[in-house]
């Protein structure tokens, strides 16, 4: 049997036999002449074994096993297996890990144990102990799988060793990154002849450091504007609910060379560290594109409503107006400001929006709104970008150009600059880096390059209300240009300074490990409180759900079902049990006929921030 299913945690796992490595114990007065059938070591310790590869010279593996199994200095040889989707190999210990049904006898116990030749090394309780194989019984892996068969026996988990992940941080290799100077200036810019101001970046290498990784998956990005290029490869595995206004589809338009410019600015915010190219300020954050800006009320409100409805924590927005004639109205303003009082459950959606490039002594009139951070530029060089407009209004700047510009992907349907030999030129220096970038700028830059360090920021503290991030980002900013052009910490150029994402991400950090462990807090309803209409059925004991949670008041369970459907659309199954004698309320969502339709709910309800677990309906009834 080469592909086994077994029960392992609180899933399963499918395992298939290596055909090349096998597992060794030898025996350490005899000297090995491992020379003879060992091609390579593998690991010198995996759950006692030594893992190796065997020289088959046309055997199989299990011929070539059971041939080295009868060598004198070999105790025990064992298969190598890989769990479906890994390339990690694991070894079986020869322990398992059993638990009997209630009510089954030491006696009853003790046949199934003879049956496996199997030996008991430690007892836990009356239902569960430790039992491990000998040279009588089969492969641990195959005793696990068929004691998973026997009635008496309610969970057999083989003890398994596998290789651990070290958390130590790398950065990323993507191999334009040494050209993204606005993520780390050293100084020059590889391949170009040009010198920039070593230091004038945003120090988001050094808070991907601090944070010893690239953010969280959890953390959502929408980026509202237009020319969105999915495909692309530094986007295409993180599109998250997209959504385009003008047709009102999760169908992006794309191909119209007018509308480019929401590929680049995505891109400063959140690509991928996938080994090529460029990557984002936050390259592990998800991307919800929402295509199609508008000045309508009507597709305002939409915009920033359907961010708050479908998990939006940052919105980044690279456009608005500096006409008079255009200022906003109440209904954008009271939009806006639902997004970022009511967004994130209460916590408040971040929104960013560039300050405009008109040179303008006022900023666009979006980012003047009071929930905004109003996003301006400055240069490689550490200075103002002559461009950015400028206002009380400015929270911070962050690099783009104006002196050296960023790297940024490009649509594939971009066009790019037409010069007059008519040749298309998307690089400053000419120098071609590849179809899939261009050289980008403006306030359009820098304002996802804040929100990408939003992201860490809310990485490393998800707690942190909107306002609070507002408060760290102008808080650890550094100034630049001349102190006399501060007045009271804030520049009109350059707001409260020049982003500083190490700094914001410290701060954040501090502020979670200031905060205390929240209690476990059950809402209570008493009597009188709520309104609930529900229908009830029984639920057949099959199939597979998501627990959510166990309650002892029935009122917290209408209050979570009520949640729970509206936020996932699914049934709601409650399970009524006992639990040291008092009644105890669990709470389902869903009802599946597999375990792999509960497991992809349960990845929604975990990215949702929720705790929960497949669980089987036939165990609860």
């Amino acid at each position: 049997m080469s592909k086994l299913t077994i029960k392992s945690g609180k899933g399963e796992l499918s395992l298939k036999k290596s055909k090349s490595l096998v597992g060794l114990k030898t025996t350490p007065e005899k000297p090995a002449a491992k020379e003879d059938y060992v091609e390579a070591e593998v690991h010198t310790n995996l759950g006692g074994f030594q893992v190796v590869s065997l020289k088959k010279e046309g055997d199989d593996i299990d011929s070539k096993l059971d041939e080295v199994r009868r060598r004198d200095e070999v105790e025990v040889g064992t298969h190598v297996y890989y769990a479906e989707g890994s390339n990690k190999p694991l070894v079986a210990t020869g322990d398992i890990y059993i638990t009997f049904e209630e009510g089954v006898s030491e006696g009853e116990q003790r046949i199934v144990l003879e049956e496996y030749h199997l030996e008991v090394v430690e007892r836990r309780d009356k239902t569960r102990l430790i039992a491990r194989v000998t040279p009588q019984s089969p492969n641990p892996i195959k005793v696990a799988h068929m004691l998973q068969q026997v009635s008496l026996v309610k969970l057999a988990e083989p003890d398994l060793d596998t290789i651990l992940d070290e958390y130590e941080f790398r950065e990323p290799s993507d191999d334009l990154i040494t050209q993204q100077w606005h993520l780390r200036n050293t100084g020059s810019i590889p391949g170009a002849n040009y010198n920039i101001r070593q230091g004038a970046d945003a120090k988001v290498a050094d808070a991907w450091r601090r944070l010893g990784g690239l953010g969280s998956e959890r953390v959502v990005i929408a980026v509202i504007d237009n020319g969105f290029d999915i495909n692309h490869p530094d986007l295409r595995t993180k599109v998250f609910r997209p959504f385009d206004l003008w047709n009102q589809s999760p169908n992006l338009a794309m191909g119209d060379p007018r509308f480019t410019h929401g590929t680049p600015c995505a891109s400063v915010a959140l690509a991928v560290s996938n080994g090529r190219g460029i990557v984002g300020a936050a390259p592990n954050a998800m991307f919800m594109p929402i295509s199609g800006t508008s000045f309508s009320n009507r597709a305002t409100e939409q915009m920033f409503d359907y961010c708050i409805e479908n998990g939006a924590d940052i919105i980044s927005c690279s456009w608005g107006t500096t006409d008079p004639n255009f200022a906003l109205s109440s209904i954008k303003s009271e939009a806006i400001a639902r997004a970022a009082s009511k967004g994130r459950n209460g916590k408040g959606c971040v929104i960013l929006f560039a300050t405009g490039n008109d040179d303008f002594d006022f900023v666009n009139f979006y980012a003047a709104h009071p929930d905004v951070i109003a996003v301006g530029a400055s240069t490689s060089q550490d200075s103002y970008a002559s461009y950015s407009n400028r206002g009380r209004e400015v929270s911070v700047v962050a690099p783009s150009n104006g002196d050296w510009p960023i790297l940024a992907a490009r649509a594939s349907w971009d066009e790019g600059i037409s010069w007059e030999t008519g040749v298309y030129r998307f690089y400053r220096d000419g120098r071609d880096r590849g179809p899939l970038y261009k050289h980008f700028g403006g306030t359009s830059s820098s304002t996802p390059l804040v929100a990408g360090v939003c992201a860490l920021m809310l990485s490393a503290n998800p707690n942190l209300t909107a306002r609070e991030v507002r408060e760290i980002l102008q808080s650890t900013a550094d100034k630049i240009g001349a102190p006399s052009e501060y007045s009271g910490g804030h520049s009109a150029k350059y707001g409260y300074g020049r982003v500083n994402a190490d700094r914001a991400v410290a701060e954040a950090l501090r502020r979670m490990e200031k905060q205390p462990e929240p209690a476990e807090v059950e809402e209570t309803v008493t009597s009188g409180q709520g309104l609930f209409r529900f229908s009830v059925k029984r639920q057949p004991s099959v199939g597979w759900g998501v627990q959510t949670g166990v309650y002892k008041e029935y009122g917290n369970v209408l209050i979570q079902a009520e949640k729970l459907q509206s936020q996932f659309n699914q049934p709601i199954v409650v399970n009524i049990n006992e639990l040291n004698g008092e009644t105890v309320y669990k709470v389902i969502l869903g009802a599946f006929e597999n375990l792999a339709e509960a497991k992809q709910l349960h990845e929604k309800v975990k990215a949702a921030g929720i705790s929960s677990f497949p669980a089987d309906l036939s165990k609860l009834g």
